[in-house]
């Protein structure tokens, strides 16, 4: 039973979490994953460009940043993109949990992405991403400042990365939670307020669609820019 608008992301309120042990919870949550695999269909169908076409964006992402000279990177890059679409759709769902919505996921997902970076670029050299720290043509009073920035900045990418994504998700949702509210509330009151609650909460369901994919874009985006500051020699 739903105690509140934000008891729908509580895993424990979903009566399967509690017949589940939690890590079981959340391996069930990611099943859908499956559905990509090519051992699952024999052949090519109509509907086969649902998964090309987002292979082929994130390919052509990936050939426009320094990830595609990081061997294994864009391989990562094309399903992380698929499964987070596919998370993302289905937290829509109704009496589906939203795993995006979040921090659990969205961090285990982009601090080992940022970490691998950072301990890619140190090992392969490590003076050439010091020295990226330090703008070139900046007056030296003002050095210090600028690494501090810099280094802050280079270390907060994973968190607002994450919370980018989850910040997105949960408010989206909490929108569509409370416009079915008003509209369950308006189904006895009013046929015309309820008919234009649910016309408004349909296209907006048609929006969040749309942010689903975005958000699911712009995560392995940023993923992809960061792999730029990987120094080259």
């Amino acid at each position: 039973m739903m105690t509140d608008i934000f008891s729908s992301f509580d895993p424990a309120s979903c009566s399967m979490y509690s017949t589940l042990s939690p890590m079981a919870f959340w391996t069930l949550s990611f099943m859908s994953i499956s559905l990509l695999q090519p051992s699952m269909w024999t052949s090519n169908n109509r509907y086969s460009w649902i998964f090309t076409y987002p292979i082929e964006v994130m390919n052509s992402q990936a050939s426009r940043t320094f990830s595609l000279h990081l061997k294994g990177f864009p391989s990562i890059l094309i399903p992380l993109f698929l499964m987070l679409i596919i998370l993302n759709l289905m937290g829509l769902l109704p009496y589906v949990f939203s795993t995006t919505s979040h921090l659990v996921l969205t961090l285990v997902l982009g601090l080992p992405m940022w970490l691998c970076l950072i301990i890619s670029a140190i090992a392969h050299a490590p003076m050439s991403f010091t020295a990226h720290l330090l703008p070139s043509g900046a007056p030296e009073w003002l050095n210090p400042f600028l690494v501090i920035t810099e280094t802050l900045s280079i270390s907060v990418r994973f968190i607002t990365l994450s919370f980018r994504l989850a910040a997105n998700m949960s408010a989206g949702h909490i929108l569509l939670g409370l416009m079915g509210i008003a509209a369950s509330s308006a189904i006895f009151s009013s046929c015309l307020s309820f008919s234009i609650l649910f016309i408004v909460q349909l296209g907006y369901m048609i929006f969040e669609m749309g942010i689903c994919l975005i958000q699911a874009y712009i995560f392995c985006l940023l993923i992809s820019l960061y792999s730029d500051d990987h120094p080259s020699n």
